[in-house]
């Protein structure tokens, strides 16, 4: 019994490390996983760059997209869309 005071401590440091910094970032990966499938064609979308765009063609062989922007058509890794901007960006407007 008293080993189990000895290292109650650092099982606490523990449990709060993984409630406040591991199961977030695991989640996050899961949402942004989850956005990334659930992309198509005529998605608009901003890079994690920062470069608007238009999806026009998925490929999933390499996990790619091709995006249309207003200097013509790039191919980007699905990794580099931004969720959270893409989100705003097709967010419906709120009316004051």
């Amino acid at each position: 019994m008293e080993n189990l005071g000895q290292f109650l401590p650092l099982i606490m440091i523990f449990a709060v490390a993984y409630f406040f910094m591991i199961r977030p970032q695991m989640k996050r990966q899961k949402d942004e996983k989850k956005f990334t499938s659930e992309l198509k064609k005529g998605d608009r979308i901003i890079t994690k760059s920062g470069l608007h765009g238009k999806i026009v063609e998925l490929n999933d062989k390499d996990f790619s997209c091709v995006i249309e922007t207003m200097a013509g058509r790039l191919k980007f890794d699905r990794s580099a869309i931004s969720m959270e901007m893409s989100k705003k960006l097709n967010a419906p407007e709120e009316k004051k």
